[in-house]
């Protein structure tokens, strides 16, 4: 499964870590601090990354509907990312989520398995046609209607209508160009103890590496500043898939 799609607003698919991207193994306890150690190594986590990434297979339902993400141009969760979608869907006891960007479906399905039997995704997209997608392949998965609200339109005329306090999970995979705006939404929404999801947190490496100033890229950096920098949550930000920023609502 790709963990971006050609085409959309986040450009390529996320490469896999290199060692560009590598950390420096700790110095041994015992050394002194700020050592310098010829015998210190450059530890390559690209095998681990791809190990954890293929924890918790997609089914042939998530394969056809990334498929289908792929020859719409729009984005699709990583199968990590995916099994964390639903890890904190069950986690939460979610009976109540938000999902900023519907695709065509694929973080849906994941956020429908973790979530309550009786619980409502109320998912949200600009494109009639992405809706059209999802609504395909959570038929084939055999998802009651009743627990998918899909709502076509523009987030940010959309989330001001829904109400305060009231979700357990809201996953905001919009334009990364109106994030800021979406999550300030978001944490409204949230309940005291309910988690906001940003994918993509990473765009492709671009957001460690101080040389790409992209619109998006530069998005979501102020994205991950605010967030990390806010009273109300308690924020952490994961390397999986093309990276995730979560904060829990204090």
């Amino acid at each position: 499964m790709r963990t971006l799609c050609e085409g959309s607003p986040y450009g390529r698919a996320a490469r896999r870590i290199n060692e560009r991207d590598a950390v420096r193994v700790p110095h041994p306890v015992g050394a002194s601090i700020g050592a310098t150690r010829s015998e210190d190594t450059i530890s390559d986590k690209s095998a681990s990354w791809a190990h954890a990434e293929a924890f918790v297979p997609a089914d042939e339902t998530l394969l056809r509907a990334t498929d289908r993400a792929d020859q719409l141009g729009t984005t699709a969760p990583s199968p990590g990312t995916g099994a964390l979608l639903a890890m904190l869907a069950a986690a939460t006891r979610a009976t109540a989520v938000v999902e900023i960007g519907t695709g065509a479906g694929v973080a849906g399905l994941w956020l429908l398995a973790g979530m309550r039997p009786e619980g409502v995704l109320t998912t949200i997209d600009i494109e009639a046609e992405n809706q059209r997608a999802a609504r395909e392949a959570f038929a084939e998965a055999g998802v009651k209607p009743a627990r998918v609200r899909a709502i076509t339109g523009r987030p940010l005329d959309v989330l001001p209508r829904l109400a305060d306090g009231a979700y357990d999970l809201v996953v905001a995979d919009g334009d990364p160009l109106e994030l800021v705006e979406h999550v300030e939404q978001a944490l409204r929404l949230l309940r005291p103890g309910g988690v906001l999801v940003v994918p993509h947190a990473l765009v492709g490496d671009r957001v460690p590496d101080p040389a790409r100033r992209d619109e998006v890229t530069t998005a979501l950096r102020e994205v991950a500043r605010r967030v990390r920098d806010d009273d109300r949550v308690v924020p952490v930000l994961l390397p999986t898939g093309d990276g995730v920023l979560l904060a829990a609502r204090r």
